[in-house]
């Protein structure tokens, strides 16, 4: 990928450790120097953990030179978002209320990545609790684009798109709760999966039953996602959804052999009366013709029935009231605007409409299901334009071809929060940049537990462009 043994992906570092061509210790100095040279514009961390990673590399150079049993990710830098507990390191849900706090145990992503010799170099910033597509709080500001920093990052997990784009660490542990990590993913030109309900088990959701969040990975590559899904993936007692669930090789299944001759892609640009800039419908276009090239099937199905944001946010809002409404009243003054107001809003929320909404939520899943009967997967635009301006305020008017519309998230990420509440898998892929240089994502969706193969589809497309080559300066 690059000369820059910052921009290498973690498949690759594998192999140059496996060769002893490079050493652990080197590659975390190079990645730290960055983090801290980058800190200062891009703000994508809230805590770097230079002593403790370069400890934890001298071990594992150590551990190669000695012959010892080596993990699957052995080595290599990762960055945690700062909603994911990390033992003995601050996780502060980028909020001023748990500026100090630190957990006395991983999350099971976390300790699952460690066990294979990841090594964690920081935490990156998330708005409050995750609670918005924009990354900011009052604890550390705003997170810029890695390719504008005029730009949002996108949210929630801006800081881990941010990192990973920037050549700071290939690996990331994102959450997504509504879009949180592949918008992001697409506003910074990398990849997001947010995989089927209990493929990685999540280890802080407080309603595992009715949960809608997911602890994901992001990377550069395909392959790196597979990596990280390979090393994460696996049932756990503490979330009912993946106990039994079995861990396919992801690895090897997500090489980009072979076509799509005999698969079926359903796609739509949009709900109706959700637009889409010229540079995304074109960008859309294309990526419609490389898969078509590659062999599948296309067919259009319709958007009808799917502006589903009420529905989320009444679920969605309402766990968050449920929550918080303590911390609010606590803390108030040291919460920002925008989380307050949220909080606000799910107070009109009824006990009867969460209800009905958790209904709606059980017949979107059962549609989504008929149309993957009908095609092996969907394909859609992860973002209806690129990303918005660093000052964007979610209640705010969003800006589309020159027009405003009244509402971001409908307006932005109509297709996200669908894949959150009916569970099937869904990764934005960088598919193309618009006319202001800045990325655009496609998002393919795959059968519920189907992960695998839609990371298979994925590799055969980002084999089918030259993408890889192109990086924030």
């Amino acid at each position: 990928m690059s000369n820059d043994p910052c921009f290498l992906s973690a498949t690759e570092l594998r192999g140059l450790f496996a060769g002893k061509r490079i050493s652990p210790v080197e590659i975390v100095r190079a990645v730290l120097a960055r983090a801290e040279a980058l800190q200062v514009e891009l703000n994508c961390f809230i805590t770097l953990c230079g002593d403790q990673a370069i400890a934890a590399a001298r071990e594992a150079e150590r551990k190669m030179m000695t012959g010892e049993p080596l993990g699957l990710l052995h080595g290599i830098p990762v960055t945690v978002k700062d909603i994911v507990n990390t033992k003995g390191v601050k996780t502060t849900f980028g909020a001023v209320p748990y500026k100090d706090n630190v957990p006395n145990e991983d999350a099971v992503a976390v300790a699952r990545l460690r066990s294979e010799g990841a090594i964690l170099i920081g935490k990156t910033t998330t708005p409050e609790f995750g609670s918005k597509c924009l990354t900011d709080s009052p604890l550390f500001g705003r997170t810029r684009n890695a390719w504008d920093a005029r730009r949002s990052s996108g949210g929630s997990s801006g800081g881990a798109a941010v990192a990973v784009a920037s050549g700071i660490a290939p690996l990331a542990i994102a959450t997504d709760g509504g879009g949180s990590t592949r918008i992001p993913a697409a506003c910074n030109g990398v990849v997001g999966l947010k995989q089927s309900n209990g493929v990685v088990p999540h280890s802080q959701a407080l309603d595992v039953f009715g949960n809608q969040t997911y602890v994901t990975p992001t990377t550069r590559t395909v392959a790196d996602t597979a990596l990280m899904m390979q090393a994460m993936a696996g049932e756990d007692p503490c979330d009912p959804w993946s106990i039994g669930v079995p861990v396919p090789d992801f690895i090897g299944t997500a090489a980009p052999h072979g076509d799509l001759r005999g698969q079926k892609i359903l796609f739509c640009a949009s709900p109706p009366g959700r637009p889409v800039s010229l540079d995304v419908a074109a960008s859309f276009k294309a990526s419609l013709d490389r898969l078509a090239e590659l062999g599948a099937e296309l067919e259009e199905f319709s958007g009808d029935g799917f502006d589903i944001e009420p529905i989320w946010r009444a679920i969605n809002h309402t766990v968050w009231r449920t929550r918080f409404a303590k911390l609010a009243a606590e803390h108030g003054d040291e919460l920002s605007e925008a989380f307050r107001k949220q909080l606000a809003l799910a107070s009109e929320v009824s006990g009867v409409e969460y209800q009905d909404a958790m209904f709606a939520r059980t017949a979107l899943f059962r549609r989504v299901q008929s149309l993957l009967a009908h095609g092996h997967l969907l394909a859609m635009p992860t973002l209806t334009r690129t990303a918005l301006p660093i000052e964007q305020d979610l209640f705010g008017t969003i800006e589309i071809d020159g027009k405003q519309f009244d509402s971001v998230r409908p307006h932005w990420f109509p297709w996200t929060m669908l894949f959150n509440m009916t569970g099937h898998p869904a990764v934005s892929l960088p598919c193309g940049f618009g006319r202001d240089g800045l990325p655009i994502g496609l998002q393919l969706v795959g059968r519920f537990r189907g992960e695998a193969e839609l990371l298979r589809v994925s590799a055969l497309f980002e084999a089918s462009s030259d993408l890889l080559s192109r990086w924030p300066a």
